[in-house]
């Protein structure tokens, strides 16, 4: 009776096993099915956004490369029938793209770099330290974030056009300093937290610090580090994906900014202000090429626009294809802490 009961359970186990072998087939196929419809629906919507996002750009490269009787031929849509790099040509005259890209690029490195340097100080200073008034100075760098610059654009304007410290220079020289037209107004208010976009600087890396575990601080001060030396050779090298993404965000920020540059920098040439004026000086420029005056059509003047348009983003495509993984490291570990 034993050797049947013991013969028996094996090939009750193995019928048991037979009969559950397609319920699991078909549950595995079921899933597969299911991932894979997930999958196309994902591709689909992403698809979609990627070509939102890619298609004007995509329209901007077809016209800049057209002539102007391919802007007006009802068959030509997307590809050019007459290929020409004219369009660029000119929109380097009109610009004065080499002077405008030099000035942009030095305006832009340096105002990064000092405006990262100093945030990175004050988001350090905010992550750690205690001092009076803390919540009171972090609340005016959220109001900083929130409060459009062109609120204070009346008062940055008076303060600058007659600029002057305890009426020093008014007792010196008679009468206060026109700092307009120079670029030292963008240097005096990035050193004082109070540029482009710098409150959003001081959060990012006030948030980065906070997740840095403080053993590691107490850990340095216990080998006898100083607090600048602890802050340099601790904390730095590991705040460097978003001092990355710090620096990225101002220097393309200062890079396309308009109103700071032409409250302040109206006698400097800039990429981001070479633009507003380029259907004039097209109008100038074909004027003095053929000796005739006449009204430049606005299809062509839209796309000259376009391909001086296109000649200012390049560079920042560039610089994000090589920054993009710091970038993106940046980005998945400030997370948000209070």
């Amino acid at each position: 009776m034993s050797n049947t009961a013991v013969m028996s359970a094996p090939a009750a186990t193995g019928k048991v096993k037979s009969k559950d072998k397609p319920k699991m087939s078909a549950l595995k196929k079921k899933k597969i099915a299911m991932n894979t419809f997930i999958s196309i629906v994902r591709f689909i919507l992403l698809f979609g956004l990627c070509f939102m996002i890619i298609q004007p750009i995509l329209n901007k490269i077809s016209v800049s490369f057209m002539t102007e009787g391919d802007l007006y031929d009802p068959v030509v849509i997307n590809i050019p029938a007459h290929f020409t790099t004219e369009n660029y040509q000119l929109a380097v005259k009109l610009m004065s793209y080499k002077t405008a890209f030099k000035n942009s690029f030095l305006t832009s490195l340096t105002i990064g770099l000092l405006q990262v340097a100093v945030c990175t100080l004050v988001g350090y200073g905010f992550a750690r330290y205690e001092f009076p008034l803390k919540k009171l100075w972090f609340g005016c760098v959220l109001l900083m974030i929130i409060i459009p610059p062109q609120i204070m654009s009346t008062s940055l304007y008076l303060h600058f056009k007659f600029f002057d410290i305890f009426g020093l220079f008014k007792l010196l020289t008679g009468e206060a300093k026109n700092m307009r037209g120079s670029i030292l107004p963008y240097y005096l208010m990035s050193a004082g937290c109070m540029g482009l976009k710098n409150g959003l600087y001081i959060y990012l890396i006030r948030q980065f610090f906070r997740n840095i575990p403080k053993e590691l601080e107490e850990a340095a001060y216990v080998d006898g580090a100083g607090t600048l030396k602890t802050f340099i050779i601790i904390m730095l090298p590991d705040a460097k994906p978003i001092l990355t993404s710090c620096f990225l965000f101002s220097f393309v920020w200062q890079w396309t900014d308009g109103f700071y540059s032409r409250m302040f920098l109206g006698n400097l040439k800039l990429v981001s202000t070479s633009l507003s004026s380029i259907a004039d000086d097209l109008s100038t420029y074909i004027a003095s090429q053929t000796g005739v005056q006449s009204t430049v059509s606005v299809a062509y003047s839209n796309c000259i626009l376009s391909t001086g348009t296109l000649m200012i983003i390049l560079p920042l495509i560039i610089l994000y294809l090589f920054a993009q993984k710091g970038f993106v490291e940046s980005l998945s570990s400030t997370g948000i802490k209070m």
